[in-house]
């Protein structure tokens, strides 16, 4: 199991070292007047270039990705170019409300999708039609649309929920579930149907398998053949798209944040890559990464422990 972690976080660490080479250099091509709007819009040539020797624009892409990356691996991001604050202390005090829509979100796609899944694989007929129409219908609407509609219906016209903001949890622990609940159910709701269909599809294939027919056969319930079996076995590709869409909220997190005024990520990323500062960007993009490789390889070993086959591919 060691190696296997090993091998993983390996390949981790090689898909954050690419992700940050691609995106310095990319990023490179939007920072052409980032001196100037620090500087001001009204400030000359000589304070232009004071501001360039400052942030480092002045020297070579090669040797300022050289001197960004040897800081990096020491655990420094370096500061804002625009606000001065460490990237660090911006980053993860954001992350930490982006993470946790993510996760309430999981959780909450986790329990329905299972449920809905196994009800269409287990009863058919309307349930599993019904599955299939609210995984299309899920998928087909935008998650801005479904932000926005309820924020209308629950904040607006009912007032059960805030319809923007945030509370911190050391705040107030009922504000700060009121204050995500609408953000976690907008982002949650595209993402069920995918998990639903998956765990269908996996519990209809197993049941057809024989070692389920043989512990039918036996007279086992059928209740303890679903439960202790065939939902084992559909746990693996389960756990697959359940982490998969960890990575697809992250990013929905943007959008969902923005239109609730949530000070997480989100915002935070919109801002700083339209001024152009680097620092924070590349920050925002290795944190995520790593926090992206983490949850991947802890669903994957997962899997390795429900399935043993799997350590050897």
């Amino acid at each position: 199991m060691l190696s296997f972690v090993s091998r993983r976080l390996a390949t981790g660490v090689g898909l954050i070292a690419t992700l940050a080479v691609l995106t310095f250099f990319f990023l490179q091509f939007g920072v052409s007047d980032v001196a100037q709007r620090i500087a001001g819009q009204q400030a000359g040539p000589d304070a232009v270039a004071v501001v360039e020797e400052r942030i480092g624009v002045d020297r070579p892409v090669q040797v300022q990705f050289a001197d960004w990356a040897g800081s990096a691996l020491t655990g420094d991001l370096g500061r804002s170019w625009f606000s001065g604050q460490e990237v660090t202390e911006a980053v993860m005090s954001r992350m930490a409300v982006t993470v946790s829509l993510a996760v309430g979100s999981v959780v909450l796609t986790a329990l329905l999708g299972i449920t809905l899944g196994a009800l269409a694989a287990t009863r058919r007929g309307w349930s599993d039609r019904g599955v299939q129409f609210l995984a299309v219908l899920g998928q087909a609407i935008p998650g801005f649309l479904m932000a926005m509609a309820l924020v209308l219906v629950f904040a607006i016209n009912l007032d059960w929920f805030p319809a923007t903001g945030y509370t911190r949890p050391s705040e107030s622990v009922p504000g700060w579930l009121l204050s995500i609940t609408l953000p976690v159910v907008a982002l949650t709701i595209g993402s069920i149907g995918g998990v639903a269909q998956q765990v269908r599809g996996s519990m209809i294939d197993a049941f057809e398998r024989d070692y389920v027919r043989t512990l039918r056969s036996r007279g086992l319930p059928r209740r303890s053949v679903v439960l202790q079996h065939v939902l084992r076995n559909a746990a693996g590709p389960a756990l697959t798209v359940l982490g998969l869409q960890f990575v697809i909220l992250l990013g929905g997190a943007v959008i969902v944040e923005t239109l609730f005024s949530i000070p997480g990520l989100g915002p935070l990323a919109l801002t700083s890559t339209s001024q152009g500062d680097i620092p924070v960007v590349m920050g925002i993009v290795i944190v995520t990464g790593v926090v992206v490789v983490l949850v991947n390889t802890l669903v994957d070993v997962v899997q390795a422990w429900v399935n043993p086959k799997v350590r050897l591919s």
